[in-house]
């Protein structure tokens, strides 16, 4: 098994030589390296955050001929809609401790579009051909209204609750987040994909402010009710979150979340999550921190159940050698979930890393130790490979 396994693995490397030379859209539209932004990709540079803050344009440079030339000022037509596709396979073994070899790819093909449609307002979304060997569909879907009044952002759509905390999207690893996708009982609420409205300010010299109202149901049911509501409930829930930079190396940023949620029998789940996240930059590292304390009333949805308690959280250390012109990387990530549901209670411990064929074309190797969970302890391996073109 071993042999298979490392036979594989120079199978990508060879395979990868003749990696792809296309950029992804914006990339194109700039005609510029994909490195401007990220560092590896997709990880997100702080020229690259603000660049999406700015509704994906660039505030001292423009695009060549964006816009088609219908002779009507009051019409803003792309000449050329802006499309990119982010392919990843991988090859894990004893995943869920089956001690097999499991061949996962396509992992995911994702078809990624966003850009500006007129002045200060931008759209982005992308959609799933595959993942998981299935059609996913959306996910990121949205509008973004820039500079609304002075520094206010406003986005309509769907959205990761936790894209103002740590963007799950941008990680490096196969390993997620787990404390952002935990739900105790029948609850149907996470920090993961919602639907709603996210408003964002920076005040001057900071602290920078977002808030955020979601429907509560995420998007599990990407299709409306007969009556033609996405929502599963009456009621909306709010998030409130302040971060502050402090120098150039030092950011901590603090949350609030409170929302209720009720099945069709009429029982409610009242619930609320705080979290603390900091992140620390030096040249060549980066440590990422995240602490969630969340309440529900009545998850399970039963007369007389008891709250139920759960808290988590992960660090992340990323070192890159050269910086911004690094070809490999190498990070570890501690996974921690704690609950008064033992099914919930979960920690991990990862170590990765990846090689740049290209700018848009890496290799990667992960192992992910298992400490505690419903699958017992176990190693998992992981290989695989990320383009985007």
């Amino acid at each position: 098994m071993k042999k298979t396994f490392l036979i594989f693995l120079l199978f990508f490397v060879l395979g990868a030589a003749d990696a792809l030379n296309g950029m992804p859209a914006f990339a194109r539209k700039y005609q510029m390296s994909c490195k401007t932004c990220h560092a590896p990709f997709p990880k997100l540079k702080p020229y690259g955050a603000e660049f999406a803050a700015n509704g994906f344009a660039l505030k001292d440079k423009d695009a060549p001929r964006y816009f088609a030339d219908t002779g009507d000022e009051k019409v803003s037509l792309l000449r050329d809609l802006p499309v990119a596709i982010r392919f990843e396979g991988y090859a894990s073994f004893n995943n869920a401790h089956s001690q097999s070899l499991d061949f996962s790819s396509p992992f995911l093909i994702k078809l990624l579009s966003g850009g500006v449609i007129a002045r200060n307002i931008s759209y982005y979304l992308y959609f799933f051909f595959g993942e998981k060997g299935k059609v996913a569909g959306l996910e990121d879907a949205f509008l973004m209204f820039n500079e609304v009044w002075g520094d206010l952002d406003i986005y309509v759509g769907q959205f990761q609750v936790s894209d103002p905390l740590f963007k799950r999207e941008l990680r490096l690893s196969y390993e997620g987040y787990k404390i952002y996708e935990t739900r105790p009982g029948l609850s149907g609420i996470d920090l993961t994909y919602d639907r709603g409205i996210m408003f964002t300010y920076g005040l001057k010299g900071g602290p920078d402010l977002t808030l955020e109202i979601v429907n509560g149901s995420g998007i599990g049911e990407s299709e409306a009710n007969p009556y033609g509501n996405f929502d599963a409930d009456k009621y909306k829930n709010v998030l409130g979150r302040i971060t502050q930079d402090i120098g150039n190396n030092f950011r901590i940023g603090a949350f609030g979340y409170t929302g209720k949620e009720a099945v069709p029998n009429g029982l409610v789940n009242s619930l609320w999550m705080a979290g603390v996240d900091a992140t620390l930059s030096v040249p060549k590292l980066e440590l990422n921190l995240q602490y969630v304390e969340r309440r529900d009333k009545n998850p399970s949805f039963l007369l007389g159940a008891s709250e139920i308690a759960t808290r988590g959280g992960f660090a992340e250390l990323i070192y890159l050698p050269r910086g911004d012109d690094s070809q490999w990387y190498g990070a570890g990530m501690f996974n921690w979930v704690d609950s008064d549901l033992e099914e919930l209670k979960y920690q991990a411990v990862t170590i990765y890393g990846g090689y740049m064929l290209r700018r848009n074309f890496r290799l990667l190797a992960e192992v992910t130790y298992l400490i505690k969970g419903v699958e017992g302890k176990h190693p998992r391996f992981s290989v695989g490979m990320i383009t985007a073109f």
